[in-house]
């Protein structure tokens, strides 16, 4: 008899890990504690996420400062 469980062997080779230097690139930040909370809320407030509230704050700080 032929195995019948809900289980079978998978025949397809494991996906390679998703590349995002071809289309992002990515930085770590760390914030004081609390911060996070605060720069979330400020995001939803503002009706952006959390990163893109992050990229255009730092956006208009370099147009900004290459006024200068």
């Amino acid at each position: 008899m032929k195995n019948q469980g809900k289980y079978q062997k998978s025949t397809k080779s494991p996906k390679q890990p998703y590349n995002f230097t071809d289309i992002n690139s990515r930085i770590n930040v760390t914030f004081p504690k609390g911060q996070k909370e605060i720069i979330a809320e400020a995001a939803q407030l503002a009706g952006e996420s959390v990163n893109g509230y992050i990229k255009k704050a730092v956006d208009e700080r370099i147009a900004r400062d290459s006024e200068k």
